[in-house]
């Protein structure tokens, strides 16, 4: 099958280019606004970019909370989501009133972060403190909606007492959570090791 990605085949329900571009991490996102409001959303484009320094990435479609809080203020932390903090996730991607506390939303107690402002999620197993390094604006085919990747550099990092085992960060111990795509999720439960040929 081959098909013009912007030309839906009529064989296809949906456009499978996320559900192939997958599994990809979760940007559960907690930013603070100019006045203090607390926002947590996540989102589905969100990746590490780069290790030294360690950077990470969100995309986001249209300039949501989030995105105007990072903008203004230049911070944000990215909480892991694992397979128990699902609905809370979940709950925190409705849509809700300028200026609602989604921690309170979805029932989530707040932790204060060590380098940043924003508060991290106290149940999530890890969180990275993140300081905004530059916004890109991207390209939109929808003219009502800009197409944007913020790029954050990580000034902190926090992990959970019993997450790391032999020294080494426990994925499928904590059963991390992954989106897919269409409406589907993923939890790392099988982990294997390749060595790279010399």
């Amino acid at each position: 099958m081959d098909f013009d990605p912007d030309a839906l085949d009529p064989a296809l329900r949906h456009n499978p280019i996320k559900a192939m571009v997958a599994p990809r991490p979760i940007g559960w996102l907690s930013t603070l606004s100019p006045d203090g409001a607390v926002n947590l959303a996540p989102y589905s484009f969100f990746n590490l970019v780069c290790d030294a320094p360690y950077m990470v990435m969100f995309a986001t479609s249209g300039h949501k909370d989030s995105f105007n809080n990072v903008r203004a203020t230049g911070e944000f932390v990215w909480n892991l989501v694992s397979e128990d903090l699902c609905e809370a996730m979940n709950t925190s991607a409705g849509s809700a009133a300028p200026g609602a506390d989604e921690f309170e939303l979805a029932g989530l107690e707040k932790a204060a972060s060590r380098c940043v402002a924003p508060p991290r999620v106290a149940r999530a197993r890890a969180a990275l403190e993140c300081q905004l390094d530059q916004i890109v604006d991207l390209k939109s085919d929808d003219p009502t909606r800009r197409n944007s990747l913020v790029i954050g550099t990580v000034r902190s990092v926090f992990i959970a007492d019993g997450a790391i085992v032999d020294g080494r960060f426990d994925a499928a111990g904590v059963r991390q959570l992954a989106r897919l795509g269409y409406r589907d999720y993923a939890v790392i439960e099988k982990i294997f090791e390749l060595q790279r040929p010399s």
